[in-house]
């Protein structure tokens, strides 16, 4: 999913949660249940971006397509054209991998 229906606004930004491993290294199927939920997304969709007090505005550093890192408790979850999205400011992302 590259674009959606959604547009954030300000310093928003619209992540897809990448989905997590469900076998540990010895091979043993981890339940739904006991799985954590990934801190790691796929940026689909930026706001244009913040407002500095005198008006200018602060371009994100994060692009759609971007592979990202965020804190596990960041973000709304919201569900737009059928798929299970966050929401989160710019600011709850740690950093972008590669």
């Amino acid at each position: 999913m590259a674009s959606t229906n959604f547009r954030p606004l300000h310093d928003r930004v619209v992540v897809r949660r990448l989905e997590s491993e469900e076998k540990t290294k010895g091979g043993i199927i981890i339940p739904d249940t006991a799985k954590e939920k990934p801190a790691e997304g796929e940026v689909i969709a930026v706001g244009p971006g913040a407002r500095k007090d005198s008006g200018e505005l602060i371009a994100l550093d994060v692009k759609v397509g971007d592979r990202v890192l965020f804190g596990k408790w960041s973000g709304t979850e919201v569900k737009i054209d059928g798929a299970d999205l966050l929401i989160m400011k710019e600011a709850d992302i740690m950093g972008v991998i590669g």
